[in-house]
This record gives structure tokens, C-alpha cells and sequence, in this order.
């Protein structure tokens, strides 16, 4: 009788083991130097970073993970090696998205492929980038400006910066507005439109398909706008 009811307990364990069920996003990949350790899918949930799934790497560096995907959002790959405190971000969508990287420098320049949203996100974040390092740049030079006492050079930087920030603001509206039908156009508006004016963040929103505006970062634009004119009225 025990002999049974341990076949039928582990007959119970090997059906559940094997019935899991694959989300409509499949995350695989090689992390080229991870020979031991446990990777982690996960995304925000409300404030709240959540684990979706995760698999243990014994002696291989190739992972398959998975989620079913509502609404294209961003996910963190992450793993508990020495590299805790790094992770891959990317903007996961129903189908099969392959990220490659390296254990030594994992997140710096992972390889993603199969997600457009991320495909529009990396070509925003290379421009993005060019107007960050002429920021850091400004401010040097303001900082050796102001220790020089040189007004005049002040002044001029503070005149070339609003120029620079009304450069990056048209950049990243236009660029929100070709992409809108993608769902990275509201997550742009929410995370990069600090500087717009509320107008031009109506522009972007007036834009989006009714598709993008019931997406989860299309719910939270109208949220983020809707909050600002509410406040505006008082």
C-alpha cells in the first residue's frame, strides 16, 4: 500500500512538474560565462518588483523563461551571482524575445532580439544618450565657468543649455509621435517628456490608437495627464 500511494504521490509531482504551461512571451537565451546560479524574470507590479519565473543554471549557460504578456511592458532579467546588484532591461511582448550577454559584464550591452517595442527603445536611447553626455558636458564647463568667475561665459552656457533641452524635448515628441503605434510611445512620454509642456504631451497622447491607449503605459499617460490638468483647475 505505501508502495502505491509513493508511486501515485510522485506520478502527482512529475504531472505537475511537466503541465507547466508556457506564457505567450518566451525569454531564452546565453549568458556566456554563468555556469552556476538562478535566473529571474521579473517586472513591476503597481510599485512592487515581482518574480514571474525563474530557472536554475547547473553546468549550462543557455535559459528559457516565460510569461503571459496583457500589455507589452518592460521586464528585468536578473540572476543571484556576484552581479546582484545588475540586471537587463527590456520591453517584453508576446512572441519570443533572445537575449545574449556576458556573466563578467551582464547588463551592459546585452543582445535583444524580437521585441520591436525594444528594437524602437534602443534606437531612442542612442540619440537619448548623445544629449546626455552634452549635458555632462555642459555642466562641466558651467562649473569651470562659475570657478573662473567668467559671467559672460555663464551666461552664454545657461542660453546654449535651454537650447540643448528644447533640442532634446522636440527629439524625443517627434520621435514619440512616429512610434506611435507601438507601446513604447507612452512609456517615451512618461519617462523622457519631463521638460515638455503639457501641450505636447496631449499631442503624443492625442496620437495613440485606441490599441496603445488601453496598453498599460497608455492607461498610465492619460492617469499622468488627467492628474496634472485636475491639479491646473484648483
Amino acid at each position: 500500500m505505501k508502495n502505491i500511494i509513493a508511486v501515485l504521490a510522485l506520478s502527482v509531482l512529475l504531472f505537475a512538474c511537466s503541465s507547466k504551461k508556457d506564457g505567450n512571451m518566451i525569454v531564452q537565451g546565453q549568458i556566456k560565462g554563468l555556469k552556476k546560479g538562478k535566473l529571474y524574470l521579473q517586472k513591476m507590479n503597481d510599485t512592487v518588483l515581482i518574480s514571474v519565473d525563474s530557472v536554475a543554471l547547473n553546468g549550462s549557460d543557455t535559459f528559457k523563461l516565460t510569461d503571459n504578456v496583457d500589455s507589452p511592458v518592460l521586464y528585468y532579467l536578473t540572476f543571484d551571482g556576484n552581479t546582484t546588484d545588475k540586471r537587463i532591461l527590456f520591453f517584453g511582448e508576446q512572441g519570443t524575445i533572445t537575449i545574449n550577454d556576458k556573466v563578467d559584464q551582464f547588463g551592459f550591452s546585452p543582445e535583444i532580439s524580437g521585441s520591436k517595442n525594444q528594437e524602437i527603445l534602443d534606437k531612442f536611447n542612442q540619440i537619448s544618450k548623445r544629449f546626455r553626455e552634452e549635458r555632462l558636458d555642459f555642466i562641466k564647463k558651467d562649473f569651470d565657468a562659475k570657478k573662473a568667475n567668467d559671467e559672460d561665459l555663464i551666461k552664454k552656457l545657461e542660453e546654449d543649455y535651454k537650447k540643448l533641452v528644447r533640442r532634446r524635448v522636440l527629439y524625443t515628441t517627434n520621435f514619440a509621435l512616429t512610434n506611435s503605434d507601438f507601446e513604447v510611445a507612452p512609456y517615451i512620454a512618461l519617462t523622457e517628456m519631463y521638460d515638455a509642456s503639457l501641450q505636447m504631451l496631449d499631442t503624443v497622447n492625442n496620437s495613440l490608437p485606441t490599441k496603445i491607449k488601453v496598453s498599460e503605459y497608455g492607461k498610465r499617460l492619460q492617469e499622468y495627464l488627467d492628474n496634472i490638468k485636475k491639479e491646473g483647475n484648483k
